[in-house]
């Protein structure tokens, strides 16, 4: 589990598909202490939870390499990545850690697309468009994860939600390269998931 606070920001050094496509080896470059990574550890990417197959450094810099499945891979926007990637990185949720952001699982729902970004004198307005889907677990004031980054929806209109980001969030994560056009990963809130879920057995 995670909470959609962005620990660092990673970046692709190297990725070798399969010959099937099937699978992904990648290696990311990160800050993180080397001797905290343990093989078998979960590391949110983008939003993505993979699994960390081995660790070391170079150069003074840590990496870590994970697998990306045919699942991922046709699901989240993992499929467009590449070496020099930029990926909002955060630890799994520790007991006893600050639960800064909300609860969130890492498993990414599908991709939202940017229709339009306003920047604003203290931050920017990003507007953005799932599918009908995903769109009945988005609500006003709600919670939602882009990219691994957890965010408070502002409006929803049908299929089309907004969400603003301050400055502090645009300077630490990937968000501000955002563009009109741009996919991200998007995992809807858990409790959204489950009230609907309970309502739908009603």
């Amino acid at each position: 589990m995670f909470t959609g606070i962005v620990t660092d920001v990673g970046e692709i050094a190297s990725l070798k598909p399969t010959a099937q496509g099937q699978l992904h080896r990648m290696r990311i470059a990160c800050r993180y202490d080397q001797k905290t990574i343990a093989d078998g550890a979960s590391i949110a990417c983008n939003g993505v939870c993979l699994t960390v197959v081995a660790s070391g450094t170079d150069g003074g810099k840590t990496w870590f390499d994970v697998d990306a499945g045919a699942e991922t891979l046709s699901m989240t926007t993992a499929k467009h990545w590449s070496s020099g990637t930029k990926l909002n990185l955060e630890r799994a949720l520790k007991i006893g850690d600050e639960l800064g952001g909300h609860i969130v699982a890492g498993h990414a729902d599908g991709i939202a697309t940017i229709v339009k970004r306003d920047d604003l004198p203290d931050m920017a307005r990003i507007t953005l468009r799932t599918t009908r889907e995903l769109a009945r677990f988005i609500a006003t004031k709600g919670s939602v994860t882009l990219d691994g980054v957890s965010l408070t929806v502002n409006t929803v209109e049908d299929v089309v939600f907004s969400v603003l980001i301050i400055p502090h969030t645009l300077s630490v994560t990937t968000l501000n390269g955002w563009r009109e056009g741009s996919e991200v990963n998007i995992e809807v809130d858990l409790m959204a998931r489950y009230a609907a879920r309970l309502s739908e057995m009603k």
